[in-house]
């Protein structure tokens, strides 16, 4: 069949949000389940960043660390500019979007870079993979520090049910797992490199398990009736006005730093892109469900769309005339 025929070419991580979507809309978890779902839920994601702390070897931090003329500038673009980005847009949206969606788009441009994604199409343009896959791991390692801290200094206190309170429940059930799985990177590490596959399905699960608790919340508070098609073509507006940004400014920034060809490919993919694998885990950690499901529509929205500029994109710069 055409559709399953298509369905199969989708990111598996992709199918598997979509999944957790129609899934939260036609059986969302509501009344006395939402506290068992939310632990549950809290629990694949100490189990995703216990995986993490295991997977990345300490040795591609301290290389990333040290790579300070492609990092630094990296950095400053995703967090900084990208964080600056979303506080404009979130201005532009909270005219046109409900409250907690608009505010999603900043909650997206203080995310980190995709490490996977990034990577993948960093190797499919010809680029840098090695510095693909340290600066956007360390960006994500950065990004646990830095995301909410940043998010609440520019929304401010009274525009999210955020307190300062919800950075205790980032150190349990982020920091706490990534640091074990480091320290337990060398007697049980293999476990991870020996069984890839198990491991990457285990990260996809517990994506799609916060964002269907999330997304629970948000239809329990009526998302489909408060986003109308209007609202919809705003939200995919805005999203692809921050992705030009995103891409183009990424791009522009490594040509400007002077950067070898491969390094600015590198550069433009861990720069441009966002990381729904940090996003729904912390927007679930940090807000409750309700608050989370409709801040993760334009960190979804990004998602989709990124996935579909990278693919041609990385074509365009692998061919041969695209290097002269």
């Amino acid at each position: 069949m055409p559709v399953l025929r298509f369905l199969s070419r989708v990111d598996p991580l992709v199918r598997l949000l979509l999944l957790a979507i129609v899934l939260a809309t036609v059986l969302p978890v509501t009344g006395a389940q939402r506290p068992v779902a939310q632990g549950v839920s809290n629990g694949a994601v100490f189990l995703l960043f216990l995986l993490n702390g295991l997977r990345l070897p300490r040795r591609e931090v301290r290389a990333g660390l040290a790579h300070g003329r492609f990092l630094i500038p990296l950095a400053a673009w995703c967090f900084l500019a990208m964080g600056a980005a979303g506080w404009a847009l979130w201005g532009v949206g909270s005219v046109l979007l409900p409250a907690n969606v608009a505010l999603g788009l900043l909650f997206l441009g203080v995310l980190p870079s995709t490490v996977q994604s990034a990577t993948a199409y960093t190797s499919l343009a010809g680029g840098n993979v090695a510095n693909a896959v340290v600066a956007a791991a360390v960006l994500n390692v950065l990004g646990v520090f830095l995301a909410a801290p940043l998010f609440a200094l520019a929304a401010g206190s009274s525009a999210a049910d955020f307190d300062w309170a919800s950075l205790e429940r980032i150190a349990l059930i982020l920091l706490l797992p990534f640091a074990l799985g480091q320290i337990a990177q060398d007697r049980f590490g293999h476990l991870v490199r020996d069984h890839r596959a198990l491991a990457t399905w285990l990260d996809r699960l517990s994506i799609a398990i916060a964002v269907y608790v999330a997304f629970s919340g948000a239809v329990e508070q009526g998302l489909w009736t408060r986003m109308g098609l209007i609202d919809w073509a705003a939200l995919l507006g805005l999203v692809a006005v921050f992705l030009a940004f995103g891409f183009g400014g990424a791009w522009a920034l490594g040509g400007g730093l002077g950067l070898a060809r491969r390094d600015r490919i590198a550069f433009l993919f861990a720069g441009g892109q966002k990381s729904i694998a940090l996003g729904a885990p912390l927007a679930s950690v940090l807000f409750p469900p309700a608050v989370a499901g409709l801040l993760l529509l334009p960190v979804l929205t990004y998602h989709l769309l990124q996935l579909v500029l990278s693919a041609p994109l990385a074509a365009r710069l692998n061919r041969p005339e695209a290097a002269r």
